[in-house]
């Protein structure tokens, strides 16, 4: 999560118990992702939902923080062998179960989803993120909702801050906010392009 207080010349970012710029990858170890770090990454992004300040994102983040939990579970089950998101999901596939393979896709989407909202928003600085998260949304989460699930997230969309109120809160100083957050969602999108990827390799596509 968050710690909530930003420090003297620091953004939001620094407030993250951990960020998507400290965990590593091991390509030596074909992309292998450690599942504890990613798992507090995923976790402190979501208090992101909170600096939006709506309660229309409460099923979003609800969402997310289930399928992290899900994922601990299966961590917590069998520490040794789901050291890496990889190793979690094919020993957990050996044990005729997917579960938590299930939460990860899900996980990923999500996390897709904020990704490209909020990239789209800072690659457009005249577009307001009602904008950004919609078209977000359209091509991330939308394809695989139900007709009961999208009302919902459609509303989460509507009611996204002003800009302007948004960046506000991520720190005095915007041209470090930009810079951070652009390498931010750098690390993250490479998370979700890896992932994808071995999710998809593995069969997990529901």
């Amino acid at each position: 999560m968050s710690t909530g207080q930003i420090p003297p010349g620091g953004t939001y970012l620094n407030t993250l118990k951990r960020s998507f710029t400290d965990v590593p990858v091991q390509a030596d170890k074909g992309n292998a992702i450690p599942t504890t770090e990613f798992l507090e990454a995923a976790e402190s992004l979501v208090s992101i939902f909170d600096v939006l300040g709506s309660a229309a994102f409460s099923p979003v983040k609800s969402d997310m923080l289930g399928n992290v939990e899900k994922i601990r579970q299966r961590f917590l089950a069998a520490p040794t062998e789901s050291e890496t998101l990889q190793d979690l999901v094919n020993n957990e596939q050996k044990a005729k179960e997917n579960k938590a393979g299930q939460a990860l896709l899900w996980l990923v989407r999500g996390l897709e989803f904020t990704c490209k909202g909020l990239a789209n928003n800072v690659a457009a600085a005249d577009q307001e993120l009602s904008t950004s998260f919609r078209a977000a949304y359209d091509v991330t989460l939308k394809p695989h909702h139900s007709f009961l699930i999208k009302p919902i997230f459609s509303a989460a969309m509507s009611a996204c801050p002003y800009r302007k109120d948004f960046y506000t809160k991520l720190g005095d100083d915007q041209d470090k906010v930009n810079a951070q957050l652009k390498e931010y969602l750098a690390a993250l999108e490479n998370f979700v392009i890896i992932l994808k990827a071995f999710l998809d390799s593995k069969g997990i596509k529901k």
